[in-house]
């Protein structure tokens, strides 16, 4: 296979909100066009590890990067490194900690915030530290990148479903709409992407619980969605993918080389 790939990253999104609330996502669902598989995401159900764990294969416990506070790179290999190593070009549109992981550590603003260094595993970013930075300026700064550098793997990792999540919890409405806005942001993005030949991976990293917070074993903090959009996909029911499959499925749509384990029920 050698497609290129959008992945987006839902930060925070519980699987239930997202299948009640993803409107226009189960609208390709619904036309056959899209299929929605529930993950469990690793443990601990915290960001930092479940970021390398989605662009490594590597679970927490093996990564070492074992909670939010892990300031150092990633000493594995990521969706970056394979798809460098092919020779493909990489873009994010992100959270600084995507930044710490694969570019540079510690982040530094006026260095890191945007990125053009072809010799970095992530050549091409525009990274943001703050929570509450807008989903809408999130994705015209992954739209700016995708338009720019034509990359073959582009991550797109909004922050403010995790946000409203924290500030009023699971059964909130501030969380809910959060939601629905990543799905009306989504909206006008998707089908161009479509059109331009991407495969599109929709999941998140954890889910949220009513005490505002996550990072244990309750089913509304470790269920996630995963919608998958493309032609490259199997559509199978019968798929039964799992977070740390992610990332070697990601690099088999790539064609890059790899050497991680992946969903092969996911693909044609």
């Amino acid at each position: 296979m050698n497609h290129n790939v959008i992945l987006v990253i839902l930060d925070g999104l519980n699987f239930q909100v997202a299948r009640h609330t993803l409107g226009h996502l189960q609208a390709y669902c619904a036309a056959g066009r899209a299929t929605l598989y529930q993950l469990q995401c690793e443990l601990p159900s915290l960001s930092r590890p479940l970021y390398e764990c989605i662009l490594t294969g590597v679970a927490p416990i093996d990564s070492g990067i074992v909670h939010n506070d892990v300031v150092r790179l990633s000493n594995q290999q990521s969706i970056f490194h394979y798809a460098r190593s092919a020779g493909l070009t990489t873009a994010a549109a992100a959270y600084h900690w995507i930044s710490e992981l694969y570019n540079r550590a510690p982040f530094i603003a006026a260095r890191d915030r945007h990125s053009d260094t072809p010799e970095l595993p992530i050549q091409h970013g525009h990274f943001y530290y703050a929570d509450h930075y807008p989903d809408s300026h999130l994705f015209a700064d992954a739209e700016h990148l995708r338009l720019r550098h034509s990359p073959n793997f582009l991550l797109v990792h909004p922050m403010n479903i995790d946000d409203a999540g924290h500030k009023f919890g699971l059964d909130s409405p501030q969380y809910r709409n959060s939601a629905r806005k990543a799905d009306l942001l989504l909206a006008e993005y998707l089908q161009r992407w479509l059109d331009a030949g991407y495969q599109v991976l929709v999941t998140a990293d954890h889910g949220m619980n009513n005490d505002r917070s996550h990072s244990g074993l309750l089913p509304e903090e470790r269920e996630v969605p995963l919608f998958v959009l493309g032609d490259a996909f199997s559509h199978a029911a019968c798929a039964q993918p799992k977070q740390t499959e992610l990332c070697g499925t990601l690099c088999t749509l790539l064609g890059a080389a790899h050497d991680k384990p992946l969903c092969k029920d996911l693909l044609k």
